[in-house]
C-alpha cells in the first residue's frame, strides 16, 4: 500500500470527520440513535471484556487476546488510535479487518446515518459494531476510547467483565482536573453485577471505584487485594482467587507490564475454568506484541552501534513508567519528543530527564495540535536537560548519529508521532524487533 488516501475506505473516512463540528464531544445519544437505525448490533455482540484506564489499556487488551487465542479461542478485538493503517482499529480472529469489508461497513454506517451529526469515533465504533455483531468469535475485546461514562462503546449494557487499568490525570479538557472526577468517568463503564477487574489505584480512585461498584452490586477483584502479582526470579508469580501460579515474564518490556500481564491473568481467573489454562497465559504472555509501545525497532538508515525505540506515552504516568524501565546505563540515551498542545511537556519528561543525555523537539507531522518544538526544548531546559529542536524525526536522528557517540534513541511522546514513524519505517523496509 503506498498511499493510503486512494482507498475507498480512506476517503470514506475524510467525508465522516466532517459530519460533527467537534472531533471529541462525549455523549451516548447520537450513538444510540444510529444503533437504533442499524438494528442494535451492540446487542448482538460475542461476550464482551470491556477495559478503561488512562494508562495499559493497549497492553492489557494485547496480553488477553494472546491468551485467549493461545487457549484456541476466537477473539476479536477494538482498539484505538491505530498507528498506521486505520484497519489496525478492527481486529478479526487476530487479523486487522481487510480494506473490502472496511470500506462496505462504513459505508453502510454513513447511509445509514443519513448526514446526521455524530462524531468520527462514535459513526466508526458503530462500523466496528457491525463486523463484531456479524463474527462468530468467543470474545470481543472493547478498549474504551476517551473516559467510559459517555464513551461510545458504553452502549453495550452487559458486558461478561469490565477492567480499569491504572487512572491518573489526563485528557483533563474532557474528563476534569480531579483524579476523583476521572475515576467517576473512567468507572461508567462498570454494570450491574458484572465482576471487575481493577488495577492498583491511587487512594481517592480506588475510593470512587468501589463506591460506585458497591452501588451496582459489581464483585471488585482488585490488585493488591483479591489478586496479587509480581516478578520472581526469572519469572511471574500470581496469587488470585483460584490459587498461585507461575508464570514467564511478560513478553513486552517495562516493569509496569507486570501489572497489566496480572489484569489480563484475572480477568482469565475470573471468567472461569473454561478460558483459564496455565499453558494459555503462559503462552500468551510470551506471545504478547502491542506496537509503538517501549518497541525497538530497526532504521536502515541509522548507523550501526545505535538503538532505536518507540514509545507513546505522553502523561505523567507514562514517564514514571517509562523512566521505570529505561534502567540501561551501558549507553547514553537520547530522547526525541513530539507532543499535543494539550499535553503538559514538564510533567511528563520530569521522570525521564535525569536518565538522559539529550533531548531533541520535533513537531507532529499533520498534526494542528501538535505542541511547537521550541516549547518542548523549553520544558526540558527547566528541568536541566540539555535540549534543542528539529524539523523532523528524520533531521533529528540524522544529527544525533553525525554528532554524538552510538547509543539509544527514544521517539516518545505521542502515539501519533510514533505512528507516522511507523509509517516511515515501513515504507523504508525496517523492521520492528522481538520485545527482550
Amino acid at each position: 500500500m503506498t498511499r493510503r488516501q486512494e482507498e475507498p475506505s480512506q476517503r470514506i473516512l475524510a467525508r465522516l470527520l466532517h459530519l460533527h463540528p467537534k472531533l471529541i464531544d462525549l455523549s451516548l445519544g447520537r450513538m444510540e440513535r444510529l444503533m437504533k437505525v442499524l438494528g442494535n448490533p451492540e446487542a448482538r455482540l460475542p461476550p464482551v471484556l470491556h477495559v478503561a484506564g488512562t494508562n495499559g489499556k493497549g497492553s492489557t487488551i494485547a496480553y488477553l487476546e494472546a491468551m485467549l487465542r493461545a487457549g484456541a479461542c476466537r477473539v476479536d478485538a477494538y482498539i484505538s488510535p491505530h498507528l498506521v493503517h486505520f484497519n489496525e482499529r478492527i481486529r478479526l480472529d487476530g487479523a486487522s479487518i481487510s480494506e473490502t469489508r472496511l470500506a462496505a461497513l462504513l459505508a453502510e454506517c454513513e447511509a445509514a446515518n443519513d448526514g446526521a451529526p455524530i462524531t468520527f469515533f462514535e459513526i466508526t465504533t458503530a462500523a466496528a459494531f457491525l463486523a463484531y455483531a456479524r463474527s462468530a468469535a468467543d470474545f470481543l475485546l472493547l478498549e474504551v476510547g476517551l473516559g467510559g461514562r459517555l464513551d461510545a462503546t458504553n452502549v453495550v449494557l452487559r458486558p461478561a467483565l469490565c477492567a480499569i487499568t491504572p487512572v491518573s490525570i489526563d485528557h483533563t479538557q474532557y474528563l476534569g482536573d480531579s483524579l476523583a472526577g476521572i475515576a467517576a468517568e473512567k468507572a461508567g463503564i462498570l454494570k450491574p453485577g458484572v465482576p471487575a477487574i481493577i488495577a492498583e489505584q491511587a487512594g481517592e480512585a480506588a475510593r470512587v471505584i468501589a463506591a460506585r461498584a458497591a452501588e451496582l452490586n459489581a464483585p471488585l477483584l482488585r490488585h493488591g487485594r483479591e489478586w496479587h502479582v509480581r516478578a520472581a526470579g526469572a519469572g511471574l508469580l500470581y496469587e488470585g482467587t483460584s490459587g498461585r501460579y507461575e508464570f514467564p515474564l511478560p513478553a513486552l518490556a517495562g516493569r509496569h507490564q507486570l501489572a497489566n500481564a496480572g489484569i489480563a491473568i484475572a480477568a482469565l481467573e475470573a471468567l472461569g475454568a473454561g478460558t483459564f489454562s496455565q499453558a494459555a497465559v503462559a503462552e500468551g504472555l510470551r506471545a504478547a506484541r502491542w506496537p509503538g509501545r517501549l518497541q525497538q525497532v530497526v532504521a536502515p538508515s541509522l548507523p550501526a552501534g545505535w538503538e532505536l525505540w518507540l514509545d507513546g506515552g505522553h502523561n505523567e504516568a507514562a514517564g514514571r513508567a517509562l523512566a521505570a524501565a529505561l534502567s540501561w546505563s551501558d549507553k547514553p540515551l537520547h530522547l526525541i519528543v513530539g507532543m499535543l498542545n494539550s499535553k503538559p511537556p514538564a510533567d511528563f519528561l520530569r521522570p525521564l530527564a535525569a536518565l538522559s543525555t539529550s533531548l531533541t523537539g520535533v513537531a507532529i507531522p499533520d498534526a494542528a495540535a501538535s505542541l511547537r518544538p521550541e516549547a518542548i526544548c523549553q520544558a526540558a531546559a527547566g528541568l536541566g536537560l540539555a535540549s534543542r529542536p528539529a524539523e523532523n524525526v528524520r533531521s533529528a536522528l540524522d544529527r544525533l548519529s553525525r554528532e554524538e557517540a552510538p547509543g539509544r534513541i527514544l521517539i516518545c511522546g505521542s502515539l501519533y508521532l510514533v505512528g507516522d514513524v511507523l509509517a516511515g519505517l515501513e515504507e523504508e523496509g525496517g523492521t520492528p524487533r522481538a520485545h527482550a
